[in-house]
C-alpha cells in the first residue's frame, strides 16, 4: 500500500497550490489531499544526497539521482531513483509507478543479482536501502485508506501548521504501512507539509520526519519539493539525512527512463 512522507527521494510528498473560498471550511483528508497534490511536478530531475547515521555517530554516505513524470492527466506520477555512489550501491535504482486510486507499482534492480524484482505490499514497511525511510515513504497513501482528525494547531520552525492524525481504516493497512497511526504538520499557508511523527504496530512512538527547508520549484503552479530533511529513529537510535544539491522543473523528462528495460541499464 501507499504512504506518505516522502523520498529522498522520499518519501515522503505532500501538497497543492490554488486559492480556496475559506481553508477553515476544509475536513482533515481535504487538507491532507491538498498537500499530496502540492509536491506533484509534471516532471523533475534532482540530484541528492543521502547520510546514514548510526547511533554511535558512524557515516554512510550515498549520492542519487532521481526523475519524475506526470502522466494519465496527472493521475499517476513515475518516478526513478538511481544510486550513482558508493561502489557497493552504484546503479541500484527503484522505479514506482505511484496511482492516485489504487496500489502502486514499485521495482527494484540490484546490479549484483543482475535482476529486476516487483515490490509487493508485504514489504512495503521496510527500510529502502537501509535507510530509516521506508518502501511506504517513497509516495503518498491512497486516501480512503486512512481516517482523518484535525488534533490541533502547532508552530514548526515559525510557521502555523495543522496538526492532523493519520490512522490507517485496518490492522491490514496498518502492517503494509508499518505504523499504527501518523501525526502529520502541514503549513495553513502554502500546504506543505513540515514534520511527521509515528507510532509503531503497538502504538510506540517510533519516528519522526523532519523538514528543514523546502522550495517552490514550480512557481506558476505552486508546487513544492522537500530539499533538506531528516528521518530520525526515536527507538535505535539511528537517523537518515536527504539534501537536495540540485532539483530542476522539466516538464520534458523522456518515457523510456520510467520502464524495467531502463531501470536494468547499468
Amino acid at each position: 500500500m501507499r504512504n506518505k512522507i516522502l523520498f529522498p527521494f522520499f518519501i515522503l510528498v505532500l501538497l497543492l497550490g490554488g486559492s480556496i473560498s475559506s481553508q477553515d471550511d476544509l475536513s482533515a483528508q481535504e487538507i491532507v489531499d491538498r498537500s499530496f497534490q502540492t509536491t506533484k511536478l509534471a516532471g523533475s530531475e534532482t540530484l541528492s544526497t543521502m547520510t546514514i547515521i548510526d547511533s554511535r555517530g558512524r557515516e554512510r554516505i550515498r549520492q542519487l539521482a532521481s526523475v519524475t513524470k506526470l502522466t494519465d492527466n496527472g493521475e499517476t506520477e513515475k518516478r526513478l531513483i538511481r544510486f550513482l555512489s558508493p561502489p557497493d550501491v552504484k546503479g541500484t535504482g527503484l522505479l514506482t509507478f505511484d496511482y492516485e486510486n489504487k496500489d502502486d507499482d514499485m521495482w527494484l534492480f540490484m546490479p549484483a543479482l543482475r535482476k529486476t524484482r516487483r515490490i509487493v505490499s508485504s514489504e512495503k514497511a521496510k527500510n529502502f536501502m537501509g535507510s530509516e525511510f521506508a518502501y511506504a515513504d517513497m509516495s503518498p497513501p491512497i486516501l480512503e485508506e486512512f481516517l482523518y482528525r484535525i488534533l490541533g494547531e502547532e508552530n514548526v520552525n515559525g510557521t502555523l501548521c495543522w496538526q492532523i492524525e493519520m490512522t490507517p481504516v485496518d490492522d491490514d493497512i496498518a502492517d503494509e504501512n508499518g505504523f499504527s497511526k501518523r501525526i502529520t504538520f502541514i503549513g495553513q499557508k502554502d500546504f506543505v507539509l513540515r514534520k511527521a511523527v509515528y507510532y509503531d504496530l503497538d502504538g510506540e512512538l517510533h519516528k519522526e520526519l523532519t523538514v528543514h527547508e523546502i522550495k517552490e520549484v514550480d512557481t506558476t503552479n505552486h508546487r513544492y519539493r522537500p530539499v533538506f530533511m531528516t528521518m530520525v529513529n526515536l527507538q535505535n537510535g539511528r537517523r537518515s539525512v536527504v539534501k537536495f544539491e540540485k532539483i530542476l522543473f522539466n516538464p520534458d523528462v523522456k518515457d523510456e527512463y520510467f520502464t524495467t528495460r531502463y531501470l536494468e541499464r547499468f
